[in-house]
């Protein structure tokens, strides 16, 4: 049954398919997603990166945003201050993480190879894949929660009916919960079949819904309240450390987008020019983020008071079922959150394209090239969410969400060690054909494929925030400085790593410095560079053509005898 002839033809007819003129090998370094993009699939200009960022900024987790600033004791004022300054250096963090996408098209999977090692990438690359698939499982199911919102705002029923019991006592999912998250799991199984290069119009339908949905609910809030903002812009602050909430805010800010941040190559690869990016990265990432965050303030601070509620419902999801029985479900309310729930499924699916889909699929093609590319991993992905049963954590396990959120300590060194290698230690420069070489003729082999440098820098930023984890985790009781420490995470992880990385390079500097070199395999010619030298060729048919077309012919010179 598993005789080696059977093993050998199905590992072979399940490889990934390479482009039909590739000049690079398919095997266990390389695959077509993980080479440098070549020119004609670099398909993403200004308006794309600023798509881009309207689905990461105009989403569910920056409405909520506010919720972790209050809880730090701030007032909604301070705490709109923390958002603003946080979308800053959340614009700023990107742009670093993004340089390398833009000048050598590769993603975060393949640069990990130079900082951890040909082998040593692997480690990386396993934790943002488990993280990548947990997220993507929670963020499915909120999808279904708002694709159940939207058929109980068609059948009524289906909220508040038999369909809310649960399969069996102890399963902790309820049928309409089921319902909504098959749904959402198959609309994201087509998305998946959508390669990134052709993103772009998919991001602009959710970004579109979910504005409408945010200024729908606004002005609904704002007028039902008579013009006024509600209790929360009228609290004072309720912490006598303001200096440290505020600073606990937008590590806050910057944590939830960190994660995004460090895969920001894995998008800018497909950029058709350098500065693509930057434009939707310093400028949009910013604006949205701070607008949508404000607005999620604003109506739930208006719900408090026109639904009277004991607890404050921060999560639009779950505030559209609430305003439907509200209005005793009208024909009115019914229309209203139908709408207004469609730009929720809408921005869900397409934030967990852009925080997880993308990301994971390289992570996993990194890991088995030969078998797995983005749309395979994509489906891997999300097998691995479901069997997490993302309902038992929503349920029963905030503590494991708030450990699952704590694995911002990983991700934090990941982006210390990463800056500080590409941007300041290599100077931006690669030998990109060594990337894919896994033997000693690699300048990226190091010692049997692992850098040494790379995990005590990752050490020396995680070390000291393993304490506020555990405590946050398990309950116990440690003294508040590591408490603050591990409230800091992201911006120490960061800072933390980056320095020790830049010490150990410069006592024991690595092999290659300075070497810079194009993409080929097999001994042929640089494929990127000749793919792009094809399309510029065309191009330039292309504009001579269309510019005889264009002449009159009676302007055409007639040679005579």
């Amino acid at each position: 049954m598993f005789s080696k002839e059977k093993v050998a033809y199905w590992a072979k007819r399940l490889e990934v398919p390479a482009d039909e003129d590739a000049r690079y090998k398919t095997d266990i370094w390389c695959n077509r997603d993980l080479i440098p993009i070549p020119k004609e699939r670099r398909t993403w200009g200004i308006w794309g990166y600023c798509g881009y960022w309207t689905v990461s900024g105009s989403c569910v987790s920056a409405w909520t945003i506010g919720s972790t600033m209050l809880s730090y004791g701030l007032n909604a004022q301070q705490a709109m201050a923390c958002v603003a300054v946080g979308g800053v250096i959340t614009g700023l963090l990107a742009i670093g993480c993004g340089w390398m996408g833009e000048v050598h098209h590769i993603g975060f999977t393949v640069s990990s190879r130079f900082s951890y090692g040909m082998r040593g990438a692997y480690i990386p690359v396993i934790i943002r894949s488990f993280t990548a698939c947990m997220w993507a499982g929670l963020q499915l199911f909120w999808c279904g929660q708002s694709i159940k919102a939207l058929i109980g705002a068609i059948i009524p029923g289906f909220e508040d009916g038999a369909l809310q019991n649960l399969f069996s006592e102890t399963s902790q999912l309820a049928k309409n919960d089921f319902i909504g998250f098959v749904i959402a799991l198959i609309a994201f199984g087509f998305l998946i079949l959508v390669p990134p290069e052709k993103m772009q119009k998919p991001f602009i339908a959710s970004f579109t819904t979910f504005v409408g949905t945010m200024f729908g609910m606004l002005i609904w809030a704002v007028h039902t309240n008579h013009g006024s903002a509600g209790p929360l812009f009228k609290s004072a602050a309720t912490t006598d450390q303001v200096g440290w909430g505020i600073m606990y805010g937008i590590t806050a800010m910057i944590g939830s987008w960190g994660a995004g941040c460090l895969g920001q190559s894995d998008w800018t690869r497909y950029a058709n020019r350098r500065g693509a990016p930057t434009l939707s990265q310093l400028i949009f990432a910013p604006i949205f983020i701070t607008v949508t965050a404000l607005i999620g303030v604003v109506v739930t601070s208006c719900t408090v008071e026109i639904l009277d509620l004991e607890t404050i419902i921060w999560n639009p999801i779950d505030l559209l079922p609430v305003i439907q029985q509200y209005y005793g479900n009208s024909s009115g309310a019914r229309a209203a959150v139908f709408f207004a729930s469609i730009g929720l499924v809408l921005s869900q699916l397409a934030i967990t394209v852009v925080l997880n889909s993308v990301s994971c699929g390289m992570d996993m093609a990194g890991l088995a090239p030969r078998w797995i590319n983005i749309r395979r991993g994509g489906y891997i992905m999300i097998v691995v969410g479901v069997l997490s049963q993302p309902w038992t954590l929503v349920a029963t396990a905030q503590r494991f969400l708030t450990v699952l959120s704590g694995f911002g300590i990983f991700m934090a060194p990941f982006t210390g060690v990463m800056l500080a290698d590409y941007l300041v230690v290599r100077k931006r420069k690669l030998k990109l054909n060594d990337l894919y070489v896994g033997d000693s003729s690699s300048i990226y082999w190091y010692s049997n494929g692992f850098n040494w440098r790379g995990f005590v820098a990752f050490g020396l930023g995680t070390v000291w925030l393993f304490p506020g984890l555990i405590a946050t985790g398990g309950g116990y009781n440690i003294p508040i400085g590591w408490l603050r420490l591990f409230n800091l995470t992201f911006i120490l992880g960061t800072v933390f790593s980056f320095v020790a990385f830049l010490i150990i390079n410069y006592v024991s500097p690595p092999p290659g410095l300075g070497e810079e070199g194009p993409f080929y395999l097999d001994g042929d010619d640089d494929y990127a560079t000749k793919r792009d030298l094809k399309a510029d060729s065309r191009d330039e048919e292309s504009a001579t053509d269309e510019k005889l077309a264009e002449t009159d012919v009676t302007e055409v010179p007639v040679l005579r005898d």
